[in-house]
């Protein structure tokens, strides 16, 4: 019996190529598109799994609130891991790591500076499972100045030459690392990718007692099936034993009194396998940019929907050939198969359908994979599914379409009476158009979402390009490593000056946007330590605030005219609304924590910058002091548009000063595009996705107007031997489907409105979702609707009338 469906099936699909192939093609498109959702998806939850430990292994983070200022960092004191362990038996272990930026590393006078550098404790690869390929984990940074470094770093430094034993040189310090160990290349979904371990026994800070500062990455492998909320709970006593004190000293506060003021700080436990996706640590705390947990369910929504819409499509396009196959049905029911056979035979021909669509998917996945890639920054492989797991995962995805898509359909063309049937009289019931209408609006309510969602993403990402950021970040050239000219780099910036094409340039390491020096300090007005408040820092010269087109509010600029400016300071608006200064700030002085000991450091104020963004429009403006205290890094401000020009005679002039050192450079508005580049990718992406639905759902909605048009096929030719004109009968087949359209708007709008404000509430600054989206993407739906549904009626109203009424 199995044989005698295959080889009915292979007819029927035979019989009607058309209808099949773009059948096949829906479903193709619609399961393709939910494997590459899927094969990222698993992705980003496979992250730091990996690690053997993986469920054991937490991180300590620190969250706080400090006069009204929401403190939030991954790094944390220096003393964390190892105090924890001593005091509660429940941690097996704890080990740190410290971020060690991209110094110059060199071998046999061959130097490197893209390496990414860390200082990790000697117990590091006891925690983490990142495999030895030579060395023992056990002893490998048990010493100072050791280092374990990967296979990649191995090739690129030593060749084919054994490196255990060998002394690697950290240029700027003078420091030499012996090799003891290598491991493979860290795994791509890992939170955390260096190049380079050193050992932190000969880093003589992390050895310090301060619990008031924060520049660690902590660590700790609890017991096996132990909850770590129940370590959490206990570690306001930490708090309480070893961070008040040192609040006592530096504030004259005692912690009770400080938190009786309003404040709070704590120490709270983030699970491993957390910290790729539900991280919220703002700023450079994070080891590296994250994922987002809500863009995984955003995905997950998608490939849900889009399988969906592929379904749906499949029973519509069936069900619109179901004509050709009444007879078939009649005749089969009079021989005496029953329903549970036809039934039987039409699964089987969904099932043959899927696996052509399922094969058909897979080279779509494997030719579509790289461009995804390149959108998503991802390296994905489909061969993620050539195991057990993946391939039942698959077999299951199969039956699932081939059951979710054939069923309505079998059941609708075995339900024909016999006689109906042999006379090609299938009209079905009210509750089969209900149906198929349902299915069409659901289309569609998806399709208009997505619409609206692609509308509002690329809104959004216009309004962050479009904004005024508070300094001019077209035309600027960012030299950042030209301290590696050392007591050169003055003698650079004043040649470079020289250059026609340069406007004006200013000595500062500190970037409103892309990687910049990062500093902090906690300050407070004259007289009151109360109103303590941390504060980002920028150390500057005085040509800084005229080359970024910044703009003073109040006071002045620092200046050459005023000798020294070393104890003078520059707020930003927002510093001095949260002082409560208001037109009342210059001259005031604004008094500095030196240091964890009680140390302070007096300022006055002499100028107010207007607020400018030098974090992502996620986040709020954020306070911020500037002082004169100028370090290595230069921007330059262009005269010209001959960027390229200006860059290659900096290039040059750079050989002439540095030849040992590789030219780098970054143009600042490149890097304030890549702060959205996420953003970005995903907005490519959701277009892309979009237009995918929309594709399926008009293949569903030209089924149904061909079922449609076959069900009043002489109805129309009554109509047009009355006199009806082509115009007409389009007007009549396409009225009640853009009823449909117009009713999955209605529902879609304001979906899609909810949806997309939550969205939006992540960004600090934000548009507002007009009605005017709205309108476009009703108008974007109506037009592809109706484009559909004119193509196949069109053909329809020009048809023969005799053809039709040739049996009456």
């Amino acid at each position: 019996m199995i044989k005698n469906h295959l080889k009915i099936a292979w007819r029927n699909i035979l019989r009607n190529k058309a209808l099949f192939s773009i059948n096949i093609a829906g479903l193709a498109i619609g399961i393709a598109t939910s494997f590459i959702i899927l094969l990222f998806i698993f992705d980003e939850l496979s992250y730091d799994r990996y690690n053997e430990k993986a469920d054991q292994i937490v991180r300590v983070v620190f969250r706080g609130k400090i006069n009204g200022e929401i403190v939030k960092e991954a790094v944390t004191p220096g003393p964390t891991a190892t105090t924890l362990e001593q005091e509660f038996p429940e941690v097996l272990m704890g080990t740190r790591l410290k971020d060690g930026g991209n110094p110059k590393i060199s071998y046999n006078k061959v130097a490197y500076r893209d390496n990414k550098f860390a200082y990790v404790d000697p117990n590091f690869f006891n925690v983490f499972t990142l495999p030895f390929i030579s060395g023992n984990a056990m002893t490998a940074l048990s010493e100072p100045n050791t280092m374990v470094i990967t296979k990649e770093q191995v090739i690129k430094y030593f060749g084919n030459e054994d490196p255990i034993g060998k002394t690697l040189d950290m240029e700027e310090s003078g420091q030499q690392f012996k090799i003891t160990g290598v491991i493979d290349n860290i795994p791509d979904n890992s939170h955390f990718h260096f190049d380079l371990f050193a050992s932190m026994e000969g880093l003589d800070h992390a050895k310090e007692i301060i619990w008031l500062g924060s520049s660690y990455y902590n660590f700790l492998l609890l017991k096996e099936g132990y909850d770590f909320k129940e370590l959490e709970r206990k570690l306001p006593g930490i708090i309480e034993k070893y961070v008040g004190p040192q609040i006592t000293q530096a504030t004259g506060m005692s912690l009770s009194d400080f938190k009786e003021k309003g404040n709070a700080v704590g120490f709270f436990l983030q699970p491993l396998t957390d910290i790729h996706l539900y991280s919220d640590f703002v700023g450079r705390s994070e080891i590296e940019e994250g994922g987002d947990i809500k863009t995984v369910y955003i995905f997950g929504i998608i490939a849900l929907f889009i399988l969906l819409v592929a379904c749906i499509n499949f029973m519509n396009l069936s069900t619109a050939g179901a004509s050709k196959r009444a007879k078939e049905v009649g005749i089969k029911k009079v021989l005496g198969s029953n329903k549970k056979q036809l039934i039987f035979q039409f699964l089987t021909e969904s099932l043959i359908a899927t696996f052509l669509a399922m094969v058909l998917a897979t080279v779509l996945v494997v030719l579509s994979l790289p461009l995804f890639n390149s959108l998503s920054g991802k390296t994905l492989l489909p061969s993620v599914f050539l195991n057990v797991q993946g391939i039942g995962l698959l077999l299951i995805i199969g039956l699932v379409v081939s059951i979710l898509a054939g069923s309505y359909p079998a059941f609708f063309l075995s339900s024909f009476k016999p006689i109906a049937a042999l006379k090609n009289r299938f009209i079905g019931s009210g509750n089969d158009k209900g149906l198929r209408n349902g299915l069409v609006v659901f289309q569609f309510v998806i399709s208009a979402g997505l619409i609206v969602a692609t509308l509002v993403v690329n809104q959004q990402m216009s309004f962050i390009q479009d904004k005024n950021v508070g300094y001019n970040k077209e035309q600027m050239l960012v030299l950042r490593d030209s301290g590696l000219l050392g007591e050169q780099e003055n003698s650079f910036k004043e040649q470079l000056l020289n250059d026609p094409r340069v406007e004006n340039i200013t000595m500062s390491g500190f970037v409103p946007a892309g990687p910049t020096y990062d500093s902090a300090a906690s300050l407070y007005p004259d007289g009151q330590p109360d109103a303590i408040r941390r504060t980002v820092v920028y150390e500057i010269d005085e040509r800084y605030i005229p080359t970024m087109g910044m703009e003073l509010v109040a006071g002045r600029n620092f200046s050459e005219d005023y000798g020294s400016e070393s104890s003078n300071v520059i707020l930003n608006e927002t510093l001095v609304k949260i002082f409560g200064l208001k037109d009342n700030a210059i001259g005031q002085t604004i008094t500095v924590a030196s240091d964890n000991e009680g140390g302070t450091e007096d300022l006055t104020v002499i100028g107010v910058v207007k607020d400018f963004h030098f974090k992502s429009f996620y986040n709020m403006v954020d306070p911020l002091i500037m002082l004169n205290r100028p370090n290595s890094g230069l921007i330059v401000r262009a005269a010209t548009s001959d960027m390229a020009g200006l860059i290659s005679n900096t290039e040059k002039l750079w050989q002439k000063f540095n030849g040992e050192e590789p030219f780098d450079y970054a143009l600042l508005d490149e890097l304030y595009n890549q702060t959205y580049l996420k953003e970005q990718k995903i907005g490519v992406i959701l277009r892309i996705f979009a237009l995918l639905t929309i594709f399926v759902a008009c293949l569903g909605l030209f089924g149904l107007v061909t079922f449609t048009a076959q069900q009043r096929f002489k109805e129309i030719g009554i109509r047009k031997v009355l006199g009806s004109s082509a115009s007409q009968i389009v007007s009549l087949l396409a009225k009640d489907f853009l009823k449909l359209v117009m009713i999955s708007m209605i529902i879609a709008f304001p979906l899609g409105y909810y949806l997309m404000s939550k969205w939006l509430q992540g960004f600090a600054y934000r548009i507002e979702i007009k009605w005017w989206i709205f309108a476009l993407a009703g108008l974007i739906t109506m037009l592809i609707a109706f484009l559909t549904i004119s193509y196949r009626s069109i053909k329809v109203a020009n048809a023969n009338p005799v053809k039709s009424l040739r049996a009456e």
